[in-house]
């Protein structure tokens, strides 16, 4: 049973490397936005109430995204395990998933830091062609990035459940890195 959390940079190869561990390992992807999408999409409780937030293009609160992940972990289908990207993105989130696993008997692996120079972050988003992936843009995302990432590096270090990996290096090198360090 592995339960991990993927943290990195916009371009980082978070989703990448998710895919591959899901693969390998029989693990369910959980994305925040797929779960809010989906919520909304079948109209459920939750999503009604999400919907309202993401309408007004507010960031749904906290309180809420914990519900919705405390439904998304509890199903069947999550029992032999599952990879989080992205989430938690605040220290806060952190500990409130922390508590959340605590009362559900679930206990996180890892949270794997996809370390990445900001120059590669940035080369790779350029890269990847997107109309928002303006130089100014991708200055901003890498900023936000760092500011809410720290904490959450800083949350789970001393609690022996941080994996920081160079993810500068080839998709390939990388995957072998992740096998040899949970398989």
């Amino acid at each position: 049973m592995m339960r991990l959390i993927l943290l990195g940079g916009p371009g980082a190869g978070k989703s990448t490397q998710s895919k591959f561990l899901c693969e390998k390992f029989q693990l369910q992807r959980v994305s925040v936005g797929d779960i809010l999408r989906q919520a909304i999409a079948d109209q459920t409780e939750l999503g009604k109430q999400a919907e309202s937030y993401v309408n007004e293009g507010k960031l749904v609160p906290d309180t809420l995204i914990i519900d919705l992940m405390r439904d998304r972990l509890t199903q069947p289908d999550m029992n032999n395990g599952w990879v989080l990207e992205g989430y938690p993105r605040t220290a806060f989130q952190a500990e409130e998933l922390d508590f959340l696993l605590d009362d559900l008997q679930q206990t996180l692996n890892k949270a794997i830091y996809f370390k990445v120079p900001e120059q590669v972050l940035s080369e790779r988003s350029q890269a990847r062609g997107l109309t928002d992936d303006t130089p100014e843009a991708i200055r901003e995302r890498l900023k936000a990035f760092w500011e809410s990432t720290e904490p959450i590096l800083d949350y789970y270090a001393p609690r022996q459940k941080l994996l920081v990996v160079d993810a500068g290096q080839e998709i390939k090198t990388v995957s072998e890195i992740l096998v040899n360090e949970l398989g």
